[in-house]
């Protein structure tokens, strides 16, 4: 397995130095994450800032996932590393796609390469060794056109522009850097101007299609004409030749290039063999060779382009234009000029042109482009206009609107939180397209098999070219057998197989309001038997409701909410801002007191200063560490009745006295036991709910939506071993949270599923697999493409390996000959990617 290591300067704010605890738990976070086999400091210059050395697997994980994963744990990345994503034009195939990622990996300072035949390129590098002009030159020898790129920064455009002198280029880089996906087809920036597409020509982007029916068309009247005996040979001679010229024109093409730039393709090998046919004067099966071997060529780019548009068709769902309101006035703006807090106008029945929130108008919003919700979504303004949305993560869903959903019958004015570069949609394309540049495990073994499998083709081939020194037979018979299997054993088919497949599981996915990582999350899916929710707004609302207040003593109703609210004003816990709505509500216009110097003790409660008192408040484990006061045996009997309703409890205590119980309760949301019943249906054994909450809560919930297990009680860290301890005994687990509070036990299961991150910048990094709307019904489809890719992936390697198992040997022996061959061989290339393709109209 290939491993990589990288050293990468951490700035830790408010750590003293590298000894600190905070930098352990930062290292223990990172080191969870799949791909990342070891995190270490890295012994530095009294000087310097420390740095932590990653030893990490780039088939698994990227350099910026690593950098933004540390980001996310606390640490600020001072920027060492480069990541590019670029979208080329010029790719043809699976087999060229890996010819140029070792050509990347060959320029100094590129730590990492993935190219995909789909056209995209994702590259790691060190910008203290390369830079974008580099890695442009490297682009434009490749015979490649950059239409779009997008990088972790937007300094390559000027770091480049700075360096050249030419202003027409430093435009085009410009344009095509992180901010710009809106391009349109055939617009072209910065490198490979000159060149024309690999598969253009004078039909334009379908000359390849046309240069192989001709080549087809000649071979057919040539064949046709040979039978008539009052036609001269030299006139199907003519055509046969006119064919191999049409027909062979990009195979040639691009074998002089390869073997110039001394490499080599199995392509190569087909135009030997269309040659060694010519020579035997076999005209006519080797012109058959070349019509198949182009029009296979053709019909697979134009299958793996129509994968690859469902996923471009993402990017053009966000309007190129808005209509700014400025000082009452509007005026049409490109989106690129929004700024956040601007106002734009959304008229009736169109796109919405960025992220924001209503502050004036209500109306419906169809958010299945983003979130693949099939219902719209009804929209109203929020309370306070003036308030800047931009850093809140807690909008309500009525509130927010994105980029690329669809407004209603009525006008709607936005305010802007994101610029478009950042917008759900930019991300989500960026996210979906870098997904395409990761490969499967399935795709890795292909790859290693490819290559031993190819080198022992060919000394198979060169050991029957010289058959005919042990066999009787002339050299043109053992050379027309060598080249039969040469045809046979070419893995095209075995090259594209997963690829295709990935790549319209991919599509279809985010079609669906799925953003799948690549392959690896998208084969492990498929395998998964157990699945560990989080309980908090996964399984339940995420709104818990205040359900009883109980005053132990002489204490009123009141006085206790009123303390009870005085203290939970200071926490940010979920739990305490719905006690804080809901105990508002209930004393309307009753004046609530100020507490001070709150302290939480994780996974228990809180204490504070209320005045003169100390008030306490939490479950039973808090008052098991606090003193010698514990509550009496009545008081645990009325919690542990409540809770075995399935109530969350606060036993609050004065000082020494304990003065009352406030019950809160999170229902379970409408879908949760449907779902969790499709889930049982198609497979998934165990599913376990990992909650904070009490045992009782817990089960009280399990019991009611039908999970299988409940694990209550669990501190963050606990969910942690709580996933390592169900890996052991299950293969593969899921852990489905909202991405944030439960990032850890994401990064140490072997998927991380995310609900709702259309809502959550921290939610579509972390997580394997972003379920874009909050909504638990997705996860069932989500499962259910993944086995279907699976499924299509083992057919189409059965197909590929089958046919090569039984060509090869049917070549050797004489039962199948070049025409056969190359018939098999590129109905089964076709075969694989049409059976992957399928998988576009998977159907929920």
């Amino acid at each position: 397995m290939k491993k990589l290591q990288i050293k990468i300067p951490v700035l830790l704010p408010q750590v003293p130095n590298e000894k600190d605890s905070c930098v352990n738990r930062l290292i223990k976070e990172l080191q969870a994450e799949n791909g990342v086999e070891k995190v270490h400091i890295y012994d530095k210059e009294p000087d310097e800032v420390p740095q932590l050395c990653f030893h990490y697997d780039p088939d698994i994980i990227s350099i910026g996932r690593i950098q933004s994963l540390a980001e996310l744990t606390g640490a600020a990345i001072t920027e060492k590393y480069g990541h590019l994503l670029l979208e080329v034009e010029g790719l043809r195939h699976t087999r060229h796609a890996r010819n140029i990622e070792r050509n990347l990996l060959a320029v100094s300072g590129i730590l990492e390469a993935s190219v995909s035949a789909s056209g995209l390129i994702r590259l790691e590098f060190n910008k203290k060794e390369t830079n974008f002009d580099d890695i442009s030159n490297q682009i434009e020898k490749e015979d490649l056109k950059v239409q779009r790129s997008s990088s972790n920064e937007n300094d390559y455009a000027e770091a480049s522009q700075k360096s050249r002198g030419s202003s027409k280029k430093e435009d085009k880089v410009k344009q095509s850097s992180a901010a710009n996906h809106d391009h349109k087809e055939g617009d072209s920036h910065a490198a490979g101007e000159e060149h024309s597409h690999a598969h253009g020509g004078v039909f334009g982007k379908n000359t390849e299609l046309i240069f192989a029916i001709i080549c087809g068309v000649l071979l057919g009247i040539g064949f046709g004409l040979s039978f008539v005996e009052t036609i001269p040979d030299w006139v199907s001679l003519s055509l046969y030749i006119g064919a191999y010229f049409f027909g062979g024109y990009f195979t040639a093409k691009e074998a002089i290039e390869t073997v110039a730039k001394g490499g080599f393709e199995i392509d190569f090998l087909m135009l030997v063999a269309a040659v060694g046919a010519a020579i035997l004067g076999e005209w006519a099966e080797g012109a058959l060779l070349l019509f198949l071997f182009s029009l296979g060529h053709a019909l697979e780019h134009y299958a793996m382009n129509k994968a690859r548009k469902s996923i471009a068709a993402l990017a053009d769902l966000a309007p190129k234009t808005a209509l700014l309101k400025k000082e009452g006035k509007t005026e049409e703006v490109g989106i690129e000029e929004l700024s956040i807090g601007d106002t734009i106008v959304v008229k009736p029945n169109s796109k919405i042109s960025a992220d924001g929130v209503v502050v004036n108008g209500k109306s419906s919003v169809n958010q299945a482009p983003i979130t693949g919700e099939s219902v719209p979504v009804d929209k109203i303004p929020v309370e306070d206009k003036n308030r800047d949305y931009s850093e809140d993560d807690e909008i309500k869903d009525e509130n927010r609107v994105f980029a690329g959903t669809i407004n209603g019958n009525n006008t709607l004015e936005i305010k802007v939180i994101k610029e478009a570069k950042d917008s759900t949609l930019s991300r989500l394309v960026k996210l979906v397209n870098e997904a395409q540049t990761q490969k499967s495990p399935t795709q890795l073994l292909t790859d290693k098999f490819e290559k031993y499998f190819v080198p022992s083709v060919l000394i198979l081939v060169g050991i029957l070219l010289f058959a005919f020194l042990v066999i009787d037979e002339p050299f043109s018979a053992s050379f027309y057998r060598a080249m039969a299997v040469l045809v046979a054993a070419s893995p095209c088919a075995l090259a594209i197989s997963t690829p295709s497949a990935v790549l319209s599981g991919v599509a279809r996915a985010a079609k669906g309001g799925v953003l799948i990582k690549g392959g690896r999350p998208l084969e492990d899916l498929g395998e998964l038997t157990a699945l560990a929710f989080d309980k908090t707004g996964t399984l339940t609302e995420g709104k818990p409701k205040l359900t009883e207040v109980v005053p132990l003593g002489d204490i009123e109703e009141n006085e206790l909410l009123k303390i009870a609210i005085a203290v939970e004003n200071l926490s940010d816990h979920p739990l305490a801002k719905a006690l804080v709505r809901d105990g508002k509500e209930r004393m309307k216009g009753t004046e609530i007191p100020n507490a001070s110097d709150l302290e939480a003790v994780l996974g228990k409660g809180i204490k504070a200063s209320l005045g003169n008192d100390k008030i306490y408040i939490g479950n039973l484990d808090l008052y098991d560490d606090l003193d010698d006061e514990k509550p009496s045996e009545d008081i645990s009997t009325k919690v542990k009745g409540l809770e075995s309703g399935g109530n969350t409890t606060m036993l609050i205590r004065k000082n020494k006295d304990y003065i009352g119980i406030i019950a809160l309760m999170d229902t379970p949301r409408e879908a949760a036991k449907s779902t969790l019943q499709q889930l049982k249906e198609i497979g998934i054994k165990r599913m376990i709910m990992l909650t904070g909450d009490n045992q009782k809560v817990a089960d009280a919930v399990a019991e009611e939506i039908g999970l299988t297990d409940a694990w209550g009680s669990l501190l963050p860290e606990e969910k942690v071993d709580a996933i390592k301890k169900l890996k052991e005994k299950e293969s593969k687990v899921a852990m489905i949270g909202d991405g944030v509070n439960d990032a850890p036990a994401m990064a140490n299961s072997t998927v991380g599923i995310a609900m709702g991150a259309a809502g959550s910048d921290v939610a579509l990094e972390t997580a394997d697999i972003a379920l874009m709307a909050d909504k638990l019904e997705t996860l069932p489809f989500a499962i259910g493409l993944s086995r279907k890719a699976k499924s299509i992936i083992k057919q189409n390697l059965w197909v590929s390996l089958g046919i090569v198992a039984l060509l090869i040997p049917a070549t050797i022996f004489g039962f199948a000959n070049i025409g056969i061959a190359v018939v098999i061989h590129e109905g089964s290339t076709l075969l694989v990617v049409f059976n992957a393709l399928r998988l576009l109209a998977y159907k929920k």
